[in-house]
């Protein structure tokens, strides 16, 4: 059976990376059904940049908040898959085509996410998470889902979701500042049913949060995030930083 795919681009003061994301998105081998941008309370040319672009459709949303943004483009859009990826990630050309063939060879996954690669980082970092990409994060995912069942490696720049399994679960938890939503989502969609990691969906993005804080600092603040939603349900922090570089 045919599935028809919704890309969203959540966007707040993001016209200096949009460009490239919504281009890349019109670049693949699969194109989507639709491309929808949530301009998210921004205060540069990010709309302007958004409807320079054929074929992306612009939705406003005023009050900031990413996760409000989420449920904003859930709101807004049709498609029986919704892929979401962040304003500063580039697709590669077979990223949806790689999305749709999951869920079309499996039709009880509910929602799948893929890895990050950097394209702007030093070699260190990109040493680092690659790494952790085949080190920790199996690892990880091993232990919070097989072992202890609690939950799903998730990235929020990166995953797709069937709609019908995100309304079962009431969409996103809009009380969630940023910090810990991707792992909210993944823990509420893996008590529903199968939630997958797949390394061949990953995206390129940025590094200018670790290039801006550190990568120590981030890779803390990640790790006591993703541990408090788990055991907790909510994250640790309550506020971030905005990284506009």
């Amino acid at each position: 059976m045919a599935l028809t795919f919704s890309v969203i681009v959540c966007a707040h003061n993001e016209a200096d990376y949009l460009s490239a994301c919504l281009h890349s998105l019109l670049a693949q081998s699969r194109l989507p059904d639709e491309i929808l941008v949530v301009n998210n309370a921004s205060t540069d040319a990010t709309c302007a940049v958004a409807l320079q672009v054929p074929h992306v459709r612009v939705v406003d949303e005023p009050r900031k908040g990413l996760v409000v943004a989420r449920e904003t483009g859930r709101r807004a859009t049709t498609g029986d898959v919704l892929v979401y990826l962040d304003a500063d990630c580039r697709a590669p050309l077979t990223w949806l085509a790689s999305i749709e063939r999951r869920f079309l060879a499996s039709p009880e996954l509910l929602a799948l996410s893929g890895p990050y690669r950097y394209y702007d980082w030093d070699w260190w970092g990109r040493l680092l998470i690659r790494a952790y990409d085949f080190t920790l994060a199996p690892a990880t995912q091993f232990l919070v889902k097989h072992l202890l069942r609690v939950g799903s490696v998730f990235y929020g720049g990166n995953f797709a979701v069937r709609r019908e399994a995100l309304d079962r679960i009431g969409g996103f938890d809009t009380s969630i500042e940023f910090h810990g939503e991707d792992t909210n989502l993944g823990r509420r969609l893996f008590a529903a049913g199968k939630v997958a990691l797949f390394h061949d969906c990953y995206l390129y993005t940025s590094a200018r949060r670790y290039v801006a804080m550190g990568k120590g600092p981030v890779f803390r603040l990640y790790v006591r995030n993703f541990t408090s939603e788990l055991v907790h349900h909510r994250p640790k922090d309550s506020t971030h930083l905005d990284v506009r570089i």
